[in-house]
């Protein structure tokens, strides 16, 4: 039979991996819809043609995600899905923990822009959006840690986990 401490070490221990847990869901979601809301750009609809050769999706390969720090400078990726940027992001979001500060930046110069609503595919931005859903974002994450769901399901279902 486990002594008193043992259990209370335990629970302290289960605590705090459920805390980090919540903490990787929840950017995790943060990170998935910040990405997807991401416009692409589309020349069809711009006054001038676009540059020949021009494809859609700086816009969504330039979030980058850092612990500590923000990110400076931009990055030459061209995202149209944004599963390449997801993914690059996975490294940071699988050593998530609770307590410290995650940043996620797009430091492309039409960025300020795009949350002011200058994209038809974004017409109100997209980080004001997650922001208010930032509360429902943790609410289910939590539940989600609660009921057992695994890093794995809850990445393959964070749709379920939208308002």
């Amino acid at each position: 039979m486990a002594t008193f401490s043992a259990q209370i070490n335990a629970w302290i221990q289960k605590t705090k991996d459920d805390a980090d847990k919540i903490v990787r869901y929840a950017l995790q979601t943060l990170d998935s819809r910040l990405v997807q809301r991401s416009p692409v750009g589309d020349g069809t609809y711009w006054k001038h043609p676009p540059p020949k050769g021009y494809t859609g999706g700086r816009f969504r390969g330039n979030w980058q995600m850092s612990i500590g720090s923000a990110a400076t400078g931009s990055k030459n990726v061209i995202d149209k899905d944004g599963s390449a940027t997801l993914a690059a992001h996975a490294s940071v979001v699988s050593v998530a923990r609770a307590g410290e500060v995650y940043y996620l930046v797009n430091n492309l110069p039409y960025a300020k822009r795009i949350e002011e609503g200058w994209s038809r595919q974004a017409p109100v931005g997209l980080v004001a959006i997650t922001v208010v859903e930032w509360n429902n974002i943790v609410e289910n994450a939590v539940n989600g840690v609660k009921a057992g769901t695994s890093a794995a399901d809850f990445a393959q279902g964070w749709e379920t986990y939208k308002l």
